[in-house]
């Protein structure tokens, strides 16, 4: 006689009910009312996920932040946490709407004159060194070595090195973020130009086309995944190389000065205030490069739905 298997998931959600009830029976009523909160939240965002309207789609990562910030404010209250230790939500939200002057300026300093301008730098610098790799083998065996060499090398120790160079303005921050931000690029630029097939490239050889016609016809359209990965990943090391050479030198003005100062002065809702306003540009950041890429590369698999 046969038995049919039953789906995993429908096992998942009595074990999860049967480890929620023993968290309030076991556990104290603090780590009780944590536990409903998540577990109503969970449910909430399973019985969304089945839909797949496009609010339904916008719905589930916005409870599924709200519930981690509730989660962290029930934490920190009920368990009277310290805001040296770890400051609620709440008190971080006061310190950025009692700040926004001194954010703003901070911003302005470490994204705007740093981190954007050391990110158009270096990667632009990186696609015009790929294509003269790509035109020169000698190139491409003498400094990609040397670019994975250098591209390791802990940012500790090269920002103060630049920051001893070019000074305490944004020069030195620029020169890291250039610095961070150049071989990432330059490894994924040299790959996308030679993404193209082998007949793909006779094919345009037998139309007669010379270098350019084909770069600009055939390789780089092939290449823009590539390209657009390497923009992606070096939005974050161009945000984190600015924040960390401003901890070595720096005017009076920035995201990395200004959380130094505050955890020096034991501030950490001003610390954290700041490492949101990082998190927001940065995800922002991420998001356009990204959305971009959607836009000119929806013939490509990746961009494919469904």
């Amino acid at each position: 006689m046969s038995t049919t298997r039953q789906p995993l998931h429908n096992w998942v959600w009595p074990g999860v009910v049967f480890v929620v009830i023993a968290v309030i029976l076991v556990m104290d009523w603090r780590l009780a009312s944590i536990a409903a909160v998540w577990l109503i939240a969970w449910m909430i965002n399973t019985i969304l996920a089945r839909n797949e309207t496009t609010g339904a789609s916008i719905l589930v990562p916005v409870i599924f932040g709200l519930t981690l910030l509730t989660l962290w404010e029930l934490a920190v209250r009920l368990f009277e946490v310290s805001p040296v230790i770890l400051p609620a939500p709440t008190e971080i939200a006061v310190a950025f709407g009692a700040n926004t002057s001194t954010l703003w300026a901070d911003f302005v300093q470490t994204i705007i004159r740093g981190a954007l301008v050391g990110y158009v730098i270096g990667c632009g610098a990186a696609f015009v060194t790929a294509l003269a790799i790509d035109r020169s083998s000698f190139l491409e065996r003498g400094l990609l070595p040397v670019g994975n060499f250098i591209a390791v090398l802990p940012i500790v120790g090269t920002a103060p090195i630049f920051v001893m160079w070019f000074g305490f303005g944004p020069s030195s921050k620029i020169a890291v973020v250039v610095a961070m931000v150049f071989f990432p690029m330059l490894i994924n630029a040299v790959q996308g130009l030679k993404a193209s097939e082998a007949m793909q490239r006779d094919l345009m050889h037998t139309y007669a086309a010379n270098y350019w016609q084909s770069l600009i016809k055939l390789r780089l359209p092939t290449a823009l995944p590539f390209l657009f990965n390497g923009l992606k990943i070096c939005t974050t090391l161009a945000l984190i190389g600015a924040i960390v050479a401003e901890f070595f030198g720096s005017p009076t003005v920035g995201m990395g000065f200004r959380i130094k100062i505050e955890v020096g002065r034991l501030a950490m809702d001003m610390v954290w205030a700041e490492i949101t306003v990082a998190a927001i540009a940065g995800s922002g950041f991420y998001g356009l490069i990204a959305l971009l890429e959607r836009e000119l590369t929806f013939w490509h698999p990746s961009q494919r739905r469904g």
